[in-house]
């Protein structure tokens, strides 16, 4: 009795850990088809806009990249306590809330490392698409001051626009991540609506 006892124990220990790895490999095949679509099709955007268009969509880029952040660290460091008093309130949000809590490692690792990592990589083809761009436009193909000044401000926006993230999400993560739990229950409910 004990033995079965101990054999459904070790299956159970080992479906969780194949679980795992299938997330993990999920996520890198998403994440290779994500950014190489989304690279392809904003190098295509940005060729075909003016200067002043493509760094107004490389900040769009930034900003997603720095909210997908934010929303992740508020996942990881929430309580699922204080969102289970609120479901029993019927706050708006609280049951997604519990969910995104429960899958704080799969959520936070899609918002941080798929989201966030694929807007960095997006944003830094982007910048040296217009840092080109611009280059050519001047006719001083051996200048190097734009690409300097393009890279610094990708990597000032990013840098200090994640440290912002960090602290809004530490001080405000239960609201924020409520929000976000408000805002999927909205977009099912829109998705059963469609569907029924």
């Amino acid at each position: 009795m004990e033995s079965d006892k101990t054999t459904i124990k070790n299956n159970k220990k080992t479906a969780k850990k194949s679980k795992g790895y299938s997330w993990i490999f999920y996520v890198t095949i998403i994440s290779f088809i994500l950014s190489a679509i989304l690279i392809y099709s904003t190098s295509k955007i940005l060729t075909e806009v003016s200067i002043a268009t493509a760094f107004i969509i490389l900040i769009i880029i930034i900003f997603v990249g720095i909210i997908f952040d934010t929303i992740g660290i508020s996942v990881a460091s929430a309580n699922v306590a204080t969102f289970h008093s609120m479901a029993a309130k019927r706050l708006y949000g609280a049951k997604k809330a519990i969910w995104l809590v429960n899958n704080a490692d799969k959520v936070s690792s899609f918002c941080n490392d798929v989201i966030g990592d694929i807007c960095g990589v997006i944003s830094g083809a982007a910048s040296a698409l217009i840092v080109v761009v611009m280059i050519i436009d001047i006719s001083q193909s051996g200048t190097s001051w734009p690409n300097l000044l393009m890279g610094g401000t990708v990597a000032s926006i990013t840098v200090g626009g994640k440290a912002v993230g960090k602290k809004i999400a530490l001080s405000k993560g239960t609201n924020i991540v409520l929000k976000t739990g408000a805002f999927l229950q909205l977009f099912s409910r829109r998705k059963e609506r469609k569907n029924g």
